[in-house]
């Protein structure tokens, strides 16, 4: 599903998530702002789609309880030690001076 709809569409959904998330646990817009530490209008603009920076939207979630989804957003990846040795061979940089 997500790989099919654009960023914004993508923005609106998540935002969609939030304000059902935030009505389910009884917060109005004006409680959760005030415990993330943001205005009223900033989780208006979630809620609608509109593009925040992620340290808000991290505030956001953790308000609601939802910070243990970024987990699935992002797994932790496990790289080997051979591979990780070979990276960072290949990124060495040498100053000639």
């Amino acid at each position: 599903m997500w790989t099919k709809m654009s960023s914004s569409a993508i923005l609106v959904k998540i935002g969609s998530r939030i304000k059902e998330t935030r009505i389910r646990q009884s917060k109005t817009q004006a409680e959760l702002a005030a415990a993330a530490g943001v205005t009223p209008l900033t989780v208006a603009n979630i809620e609608k789609g509109k593009s925040v920076s992620t340290l808000i939207l991290i505030s956001v979630l953790r308000e609601l309880g939802l910070l243990e989804n970024l987990e699935g957003l992002v797994p932790e990846a496990k790289t080997s030690p051979l591979l990780l040795k070979k990276y960072k061979a290949k990124s060495v940089i040498v100053y000639a001076g």
